[in-house]
């Protein structure tokens, strides 16, 4: 009896093992016990998410042909996402424009925003950024016919500018230095600005050059005069300071190896 008795625990031993007994599920595999708690909750959901552009050519754009969403903003993504990781397709990237890039930060339903998003001190008091990995200046685009030259012409003229965006305050205060009065009306996204300029709603299309040099075409042109450096960061919750330390120490290697420029280069952007 004895025996039978040391037979009957050495199955459940063996049964608990296994984690299969009596049909109870197979524990989910657990993040590293020394991971920081904002890391370990991404390898634990085994995803990275971030928020991108999808309407910014060569930053982060989707292929109307192709339905993918690409660009050198995604590629930064897909390197945090092999640092975290160790895949860089483990990463689910999220369309945001510059009114909900923010807001979906707060909730957690994003890891981090990559998506021309310029740090401003004001911003920094709500999110994290690391050191900039771009730098841009606030552009004009206007139709070829327009005769507008520079900010001087600007009197008396319609901006479309995209919600929640700083170029606004740039040629605001561009315009006021020149002497001249402007109008402003807000897009929820730059195709629609697009539109706005195409069909002659607003006089001039306004944000960062980079941007607008994706949506020049045969009867639009870019001017060469730049408003207030805008320099982009890649931004996380307040609070995720180990993502936040390693988004930063990330963007500091690709600059010091080329890495960076290299990206850049590739997408044809300088």
């Amino acid at each position: 009896m004895k025996k039978l008795y040391l037979i009957f625990l050495a199955l459940i031993a063996a049964c608990a093992l296994l984690s299969g007994c009596g049909g109870a599920p197979a524990a989910k595999p657990q993040a590293p016990a020394g991971d920081p708690a904002d890391i370990k909750a991404i390898k634990t959901r085994g995803v990275l998410k971030v928020g991108v552009k999808v309407d910014v050519p060569k930053f982060g754009y989707k292929d109307p042909k192709t339905n993918k969403i690409e660009g050198a903003e995604i590629d930064l993504a897909k390197i945090i996402a092999k640092k975290i990781l160790g895949d860089e397709n483990k990463v689910d990237v999220q369309g945001v424009t510059a009114k909900t890039r923010g807001p979906l930060l707060d909730t957690g339903e994003i890891d981090f925003v990559i998506a021309t998003f310029t740090i401003t001190e004001e911003r920094k008091k709500t999110y994290n950024f690391t050191e900039p990995y771009f730098v841009d200046g606030v552009g004009l685009l206007v139709k070829k016919s327009s005769g507008i030259q520079g900010v001087k012409d600007l009197n008396g003229k319609i901006i479309g500018v995209a919600q929640s965006a700083t170029s606004r305050k740039a040629l605001q205060e561009a315009a006021d230095k020149a002497g001249v009065k402007v109008t402003f009306l807000e897009f929820g996204t730059y195709p629609e600005i697009k539109t706005a300029l195409d069909a002659g709603r607003i006089n001039v299309f306004s944000v960062d050059g980079a941007i607008l040099a994706g949506y020049v075409d045969d009867s639009t042109v870019l001017l060469a005069e730049r408003f207030s450096p805008q320099e982009y960061g890649i931004a996380s919750k307040k609070g995720n300071d180990a993502l936040a330390k390693l988004a930063g120490d990330t963007i500091a290697e690709m600059k010091k190896s080329g890495e960076l420029d290299k990206l850049f280069k590739k997408w044809g952007i300088s």
